[in-house]
């Protein structure tokens, strides 16, 4: 195990040398970046908007709008139809999803079913028509009456084409903007996620996404007054649509479309030569050309109106024709007005409205300062856990930190190949990685001084070390990478980020533990040639501390089972402290501009704008204020939006907006129940595993012992008012993962030992195996306490929830390894004939007899 041939050594520097290589243009300015050479890498990790600020958006498809837009056109070609084939028709009608029409002579109800054969006709639904779909299906529900249905398979099609259209127009209009590197992409069947790091204006994004663009050009009617139109009824053929002004201004307007916008080329923001006002040149294609000059020319004297998303934008008299295909929009515009009005123009319509159901800014200010204390944090927890390996094993930890460095190094490099988001909670993930990598040279370490004490030589003592230590390493490690699996494909945003960033440091843990760890070792004995193990403050701690842990197990299980009672009894009669990413609703972190910020006077002047319960709480260095919005269920995911317009006019003038969540009750909901699910999943799969790698005992302790953590972990969110959100179902999940490698780690030493000790009675077996492996567990835990603390304290506001509760799950986890998991093992009746591997012994002279 401790000999590497030549190839070995290459393979295993190459790998750490890319490691490097690959990690290190982000230590580097981006100056210096674009004066490397081209064959050296100089892409680095691309910072999540936590950590540089900009925009994440969720835009959903309405469906709604589909289906009526699809009704209105099934009708008019029903119509059409039926008018070309002079069929006498009535009742021409639709609504819900069906647009019905009588046929008024029974003889020609077979000649209109072939007229409108064509509504019911399969459409290809693939780019090769592999597949087809029927978008309306025929029904007769009596003789001569026609009712034509939308189909699910039919709406889904129409939804799926708006999705892929509607991405490329809001491409086009974020591209317009300048912004760099944006992500839009579909996610789900009807949504759109638009993250646009380092924006300076989000709320610009949001008015240019917000728009659906459709631009109509459609004569005034000046046939009577709209004042009259307004108190009775339009004529036939009109509508009455306002202007964009304050007080809006209305007008008649026919209701056929002279040229639409889709027959636009181009349109910029330009002066007026005459007034140096602001406005839109366009310039129309051909047809539109054609069919705008026809109309012009037919038309002189009378005015026509300019609409946009049925507003009207300008209606200015038609003096002559226009016949060169272009004009000009005006329309009391401001510069930056006329740029996106022209933005939306170019980039052309959305097919349908686009609602957000979710948004999450955060100010470049905030983000900076996110990347500062996440620093910060990692070093200081960087040295505490060098610092403490050194202390603890000597030469030995030495080694330790240098294949740590590497491990650290090699998931930054993955993480940077890979083009993954670097966030506040990944930053979180690689220094909780650091903490539990030392786990893995620590139960290497102390097998080795067991091996020792056993009497055997140095190198006999590490290679054996090495290779009892791989099974319990792996299986402890699959089981932790099992959650971090399953809180990828559950979460979100940054808790994906998390969860990338923990399971990369799992898989490169086990490849520098087994592998630079022990070439390192390797090195070491051939110079150094040792004949003990270097001195450390490790060998104060005895390897079998003779511990009757099993006489308090008792005590523990009615603890625990008196907290679990406890805890569910004020789950269900206390109000948790739902985060918006649960019940939604608003979440905004201001700073005062100028001074002290107010709590008070931000109470009042949102009390007069009708929004609900506001909550204001100070925080920071009397600057900063988080302010939470109750949800607008009853308005739905527009009211959202509308609440944080609102706030933006009551505070704007005072406070800058550092961070802002809105959710809204669709996307809530979901998260809530994906949450679920996803701690449910995890902690299934992790049980099929363990049965797997052990026996249906294993299986059920380790798992009743997770759901006790879990339990503690809500308690603690019940009992202190901490804000329930995603990052906190990120930290139930890894502390769910983090127990169960702990637990995992001690069932493997039982196992172990009922092999080698079958007649040995269960109580004692388990005292022997926790006292065996209680260094271990608490050196490891001590070393992730380091980590977690150095965040809690140094890593900013954004986290320091987060830290805390998984500082909390850390300890109750490895309470529930020793107090729980172990005794429950006697409760399921295990017995050493269950595996026939080992030889019987009599029981070794450090177990200590029971006293149960």
């Amino acid at each position: 195990m401790l000999y590497f041939s030549r190839w070995k050594t290459i393979f295993i520097w190459a790998i750490v040398a890319l490691g490097v290589i690959f990690s290190a243009p982000n230590l580097l300015s981006q100056a210096v970046r674009d004066a490397l050479p081209d064959w050296l890498p100089k892409q680095a990790m691309t910072l999540g908007l936590d950590l540089q600020g900009g925009s994440h958006i969720l835009l959903a498809i309405d469906r709604q709008d589909l289906i009526d837009e699809r009704l209105v056109t099934t009708r008019d070609d029903i119509r059409t139809l039926l008018r070309d084939a002079k069929i006498g028709y009535t009742g021409l009608t639709g609504s819900g999803k069906s647009v019905q029409v009588r046929i008024r002579e029974a003889n020609e109800v077979d000649k209109a079913k072939t007229a409108l054969a064509g509504l019911t006709q399969p459409i290809s639904a693939s780019l090769f028509g592999a597949g087809s779909i029927v978008e309306t299906e025929l029904e007769e529900p009596e003789p001569g009456l026609l009712r034509y249905t939308l189909t699910e398979e039919g709406i889904d099609y129409r939804v799926s084409n708006a999705v892929s259209q509607s991405i490329e127009v809001v491409g086009r209009r974020v591209n317009e903007l300048g912004t760099t590197e944006p992500i839009i992409q579909r996610q789900g069947a009807d949504r759109i996620l638009v993250q646009v790091p380092g924006l300076q204006d989000p709320q610009r994004l949001k008015d240019i996404l917000g728009q659906t663009a459709k631009l109509t050009f459609q004569m005034v009617d000046q046939s009577m007054p709209v004042q009259e139109a307004i108190e009775g009824r339009p004529p036939v053929g009109t509508s009455v649509l306002y202007s964009q002004d304050d007080p809006p201004v209305p007008y008649l307007i026919e209701d056929r479309v002279i040229v639409a916008g889709e027959n636009l080329v181009d349109a910029q923001a330009t002066f007026n030569q005459q007034t140096s006002e602001p406005v839109v040149s366009f310039r129309f294609d051909s047809k539109g050309a054609s069919r705008f000059g026809q109309a012009t020319q037919q038309n002189v004297g009378r005015l026509f109106a300019i609409i946009l998303d049925n507003q009207v934008i300008s209606a200015p008299q038609i003096r002559e024709p226009i016949l060169g295909g272009s004009g000009q929009i005006s329309g009391n515009f401001t510069t930056q007005s006329a740029n996106d009005l022209a933005v939306l123009l170019r980039a052309g319509a959305l097919p349908a409205d686009l609602t957000i159901i979710e948004e999450r800014t955060v100010g470049p200010s905030l983000g900076a300062d996110s990347i500062s204390a996440g620093a910060y944090a990692s070093m200081i927890a960087a040295v505490l856990v060098f610092a403490f390996m050194l202390l603890a094993y000597g030469s030995l930890g030495l080694l330790a930190c240098i294949g740590l460095a590497a491990n650290v190094s090699m998931i930054i490099a993955i993480l940077t190949v890979l083009g993954a988001t670097l966030t506040l909670p990944g930053i979180a993930g690689i220094v909780l990685t650091m903490g539990m990598a030392v786990d893995s040279n620590v139960i290497i370490f102390e097998r080795v001084r067991e091996e020792r004490e056993q009497g055997r030589s140095l190198v006999q003592s590490l290679d054996s070390g090495f290779q009892r230590a791989l099974a319990t390493i792996v299986d402890a490690n699959l089981t932790t990478l099992i959650a971090a699996v399953i809180l990828f494909y559950m979460g979100t945003g940054p808790i994906r980020g998390f969860a990338v960033t923990l399971a990369i440091g799992i898989v490169t843990t086990v490849f520098t533990a087994f592998t630079l760890t022990r070439w390192l070792i390797a090195v070491w004995l051939k110079r150094s040639k040792p004949t003990n193990l270097p001195a450390g403050l490790v060998h104060y701690l005895p390897l079998d501390p003779k511990l009757n842990i099993m006489r308090w197990r008792n005590l523990a299980f009615a603890l625990s089972a008196a907290a679990s009672i406890v805890i569910a009894v004020l789950f269900a009669t206390v109000d948790m402290n739902y985060g918006v990413d649960f019940k939604g609703g608003s979440m905004i972190e201001v700073q005062a501009k100028n001074g002290v910020a107010d709590a008070g006077d931000v109470r009042a002047r949102l009390g007069e704008v009708n929004i609900g319960d506001v909550q204001v709480q100070e925080f920071g260095d009397g600057r900063d204020l988080m302010i939470r919005v109750e949800g607008q269920a009853e308005g739905g995911d527009n009211a959202e939006q509308s609440v944080l317009e609102k706030m933006r006019g009551a505070l704007e003038s005072d406070y800058d907006f550092r961070r802002v969540e809105v959710v809204g009750p669709t996307v809530s909901a979901e998260l809530a129940m994906t949450g679920t699910i996803g701690v449910i999943a995890s902690m299934f799969a992790m049980l099929l595993y363990v049965w797997f790698r052990f026996e249906w005992q294993f299986a059920v302790g380790a798992i009743v012992s997770t759901l006790h953590d879990v339990i503690m972990m809500v308690g603690l969110y019940v009992i202190a008012g901490l804000e329930f959100n995603l990052s906190s179902i990120a930290a139930i999940l890894t502390v769910v993962g983090y127990s169960i490698n702990d637990t995992v780690v001690i069932y493997d030493r039982v196992r172990e030992n009922l092999r080698r000790y079958k007649k040995m009675p269960i109580i004692e077996l388990l005292n022997l195996s926790l006292s065996q492996t209680l260094s271990r567990t608490f050196l490891t835990g001590l070393t992730t306490l380091f980590a977690l603390i150095a965040l809690y304290l140094f890593g900013g506001e954004v986290i320091s929830s987060f830290m805390l509760a998984m500082l909390f799950g850390v300890i109750v986890g490895t309470y529930s390894s020793i107090f729980v998991a172990g005794p429950l093992l006697i409760l399921f009746k295990l017995r050493g004939d269950m595996f026939d591997k080992g030889t019987d012994a009599v029981a070794p002279r450090t177990a200590q007899p029971s006293k149960s």
